[in-house]
């Protein structure tokens, strides 16, 4: 596989030094995987969607028979990269950030071949190397190759300049030196000639590039990738509630799966590109079905079901897609607790003591009402007798069915349902 056409096609690349797309075929001819690394931000434990890009593009470099090589910032994590950041993060504690580093090598292990042999992905941390060099020596040896001038006129740096009233820290300002160095140590023990990221470190990037030339006197070459935003320009991967995270105990995997399933018709395209391996002319099958037949969302699940399962791997694809047919009258059997808790978060609810359960129970004529899915007891009786109320998604007809702690889905839930969609959950407490 030819990467840079890969990428092309794939929308994936943005930019490259020159002479990097040569490197790559030479190297690749010569039976010689070239080594190419990106870094990841430990600012929390876990990657979110975002992260998927550069995780991709690490992907497609070992699919074309390269040696894959993910950096953890565990060092450049507690002074914080400037690129793309309007306003200085909160610095991390050293513990902080080799929990944050220990958490992202697990998830990048669901997308890279770690198995022994020479396109083998490697995980590294730089604080390894960044937590031991005296800062005289760095200045010295790393230091006299930058100029500040130079340094101002970098994309990120200028960008804090012009729309942080305080400027930029000299912490915050080092970093581009940190990640050059990052490149060269990454080049003397890995063997790597190639970093890639997003676009937002083509200055980080290209810094490290002539460090290398500099100091070691090789051509080392650089490819970032496009900003992901919305067809609304909005930032990928946020929602209402949040950035969406690769760890299930921060996003479930129905709420990953919905994520993807709800994608806009104008991007979905383009995420298949992104973050599915499917090839070409399945993309471009699924965005003629997604033209003809809107409503059937067939390239949105198929984008969910790909990226869902490579996530969170099959048995939380099985759940998110078990969860995500409750809602059109599906079973609720094997759902526990947490999963209606979760599919159902959106819906109206409603408490009833679980003491009112015991015995003989609640009439659903009544419960029907006091809930609130219906506006009174005759449209109840009247909603039964025409079939359209369900318990737990199973058809009740029934004027005098009770309700009972039997009904309760792992005790603590009653799901209530007019007609195809209208849901209402009723909690039981305790």
């Amino acid at each position: 596989m030819d990467l840079m056409k890969e990428l092309a096609w794939r929308g994936l690349l943005y930019d490259a030094t020159e002479g990097a797309g040569e490197h790559l075929t030479e190297r690749a001819a010569r039976g010689e995987p070239v080594a190419a690394y990106i870094g990841f931000d430990p600012s929390a434990p876990s990657l979110h969607v975002g992260s998927l890009v550069p995780v991709m593009l690490l992907v497609h470099l070992q699919r074309a028979g390269h040696a894959p090589v993910a950096l953890v910032g565990g060092g450049t994590g507690l002074i914080g990269d400037p690129s793309g950041k309007d306003q200085e993060r909160a610095l991390l504690t050293r513990e902080q950030a080799e929990a944050n580093a220990a958490g992202i090598r697990g998830q990048l292990e669901r997308f890279l071949d770690f198995a022994p042999g020479p396109a083998a992905a490697r995980v590294r941390n730089n604080l390894d190397w960044l937590g031991e060099i005296g800062l005289v020596d760095f200045l010295r040896d790393i230091g006299k190759h930058f100029s500040v001038n130079a340094m101002i006129r970098k994309e990120s740096v200028r960008r804090r300049l012009e729309r942080d009233e305080a400027g930029i820290s000299y912490t915050e300002f080092s970093y581009m030196l940190l990640q050059a160095y990052d490149f060269l140590v990454l080049h003397d023990r890995e063997g790597c000639t190639l970093q890639m990221g997003g676009s937002d470190q083509w200055g980080n990037i290209t810094a490290g590039v002539d460090l290398l030339r500099r100091e070691r006197g090789v051509a080392a070459h650089g490819i970032v990738s496009p900003l992901l935003t919305t067809s609304a320009g909005t930032k990928f991967g946020k929602t209402e509630s949040g950035a969406v995270w690769l760890d299930p105990r921060r996003t479930s995997p129905y709420r990953f799966y919905q994520f993807w399933l709800n994608a806009d018709d104008a991007d979905t395209g383009r995420y298949l590109r992104f973050f599915t391996l499917l090839d070409e002319r399945e993309i471009v099958a699924l965005e003629q079905e997604l033209a003809e037949h809107p409503e059937r969302r067939a390239a949105q699940r198929a984008l969910a079901e790909d990226v869902t399962g490579r996530v969170h791997g099959d048995d939380g694809l099985a759940r998110a897609t078990r969860a995500t047919e409750v809602l059109f009258g599906g079973s609720l059997e094997g759902l526990d607790a947490a999963d209606i808790e979760d599919v159902f978060a959106d819906v109206p609810s409603s408490a009833l003591g679980a003491a009112a359960l015991e015995g003989r129970g609640v009439d659903i004529v009544q419960a029907l009402a006091d809930a609130g899915v219906v506006s009174s007891k005759g449209e109840a009786r009247r909603a039964l007798q025409q079939g359209a109320i369900y318990l737990n998604n199973e058809r009740v007809a029934d004027s005098d069915r009770r309700l009972t702690s039997a009904d309760a889905l792992d005790g603590r839930f009653l799901v209530l349902r007019h007609g195809k969609r209208r849901y209402h959950l009723v909690r039981v407490a305790s």
